[in-house]
């Protein structure tokens, strides 16, 4: 929905200068040239005032399409339409026989660009319509007149041909225009998204691939003094490195699978560990964690992996969570072995992350905590 929204914008802006055009030459040639003439030729008008009137009504409807297109407003291009079309049977037959094909007559060469204006953006199909109405008032008005003639119909076939294929042209090369920079928007963002999904994925997998590499090191360091009879199985340090390395490598499997709250979801899992290995375990969340980057959501939980597997008895792991901060905590009974530690406080883009860790000689507490920033 964003890429269709942005290459409806890239189209508007691409179509922003040929409405500006069409607008200036409507109104341009409506002043500039038709005036003049009418002006001019007013005491031998058939009918001046309502050629008068005529033009008063199509520069109104002119300006209000003008404003409203160069805002990006709709129009009501039917009932406009219907306008432009009462004044040009109005004035063809008030400008009288004698005006019939001079610019006094000025719905002949300047009317077309008044139907550009109130069609803009609509059917090429409803812009020939209203060409065909008006060269069959124009007809009709020839024929009224008497003016059959071989010269005469080649004339008003010249004047029809005339008028109308330049505003055509205009209507439809803009057309072409805005629907090729909106099918090139398209396409752009289109690449865009699939060479940032890219980026992301060898990212996401450089990374995971260091992580595994990691973990991987720990496991195979416990294996190999195991295979060579360096460590003992029974030994309690041996079993809590194994316990360490298997809680790593089971948050790091939780890292990619698809759930809501992933931050619990990891830590879960680590606490699913411990349970398993016989510590009893209690876990309690408050609150929903905001969705945080996977280098955020290892800070907070690795170092109470890494408590997780030193721990004797029983542990509580809390989660308190909000829209701009996560709190997690571990509390368990304290013993003489040295506590194991994550990685070290660190800053990410999302915000930093603070580790604290204290011991009275009865608990053990370890907390990491993320703020929005």
């Amino acid at each position: 929905m964003a890429a269709g929204a942005a290459a409806s914008a890239v189209a508007s802006a691409s179509d922003r200068g040929a409405r500006a055009a069409a607008v200036t030459i409507a109104l341009a040639w409506h002043v500039a040239i038709a005036l003049p003439a009418v002006l001019v030729a007013w005491p031998d008008l058939a009918a001046p005032a309502v050629v008068g009137v005529g033009w008063l009504v199509t520069a109104a409807v002119g300006g209000l399409a003008g404003v409203r297109l160069l805002r990006g407003a709709p129009l009501p291009a039917r009932r406009l339409a219907a306008v432009l079309l009462l004044v040009d049977a109005a004035v063809f037959a008030a400008a009288g026989e004698r005006y019939l094909f001079t610019t006094a007559n000025w719905v002949w060469s300047g009317l077309a660009w008044f139907f550009v204006l109130v069609l803009w953006r609509r059917p090429v199909r409803w812009l020939l319509a209203l060409l065909g109405a008006h060269a069959v008032i124009a007809l009709g008005e020839l024929l009224g007149h008497g003016a059959t003639d071989p010269a005469d119909l080649t004339r008003y076939a010249m004047y029809v041909y005339g008028t109308s294929s330049l505003p055509v042209a205009v209507f439809v090369g803009a057309a072409a225009i805005a629907a090729l920079a909106r099918d090139r928007a398209v396409i752009a963002a289109a690449a865009g998204a699939v060479a940032a999904e890219r980026v992301a994925a060898e990212r996401a997998r450089e990374d995971r691939r260091s992580r595994l590499a990691l973990v991987s090191g720990t496991a195979e360091e416990v294996l190999a003094d195991l295979a060579a009879g360096h460590a003992d199985p029974a030994d309690p340090e041996v079993r809590r490195r194994c316990v360490l390395a298997a809680a790593r490598l089971r948050r790091l499997i939780a890292e990619s699978d698809d759930v809501p709250d992933p931050l619990l979801h990891e830590l879960r899992a680590a606490a699913d560990l411990a349970d398993r290995n016989g510590l009893p375990i209690e876990f309690i969340a408050i609150g929903v964690p905001p969705e945080l980057p996977v280098a955020v959501r290892r800070r907070l939980a690795d170092p109470l992996t890494a408590a997780l597997a030193d721990a004797r008895r029983w542990a509580r792991l809390t989660v308190v969570a909000g829209p701009d901060e996560v709190v997690v905590s571990l509390v368990t009974p304290d013993h003489d072995r040295p506590h194991a530690t994550g990685p070290p406080a660190a800053h990410d883009e999302a915000g930093p992350v603070e580790q604290v860790h204290e011991r009275d000689g009865e608990i053990r507490w370890t907390q990491t905590r993320w703020q929005r920033t």
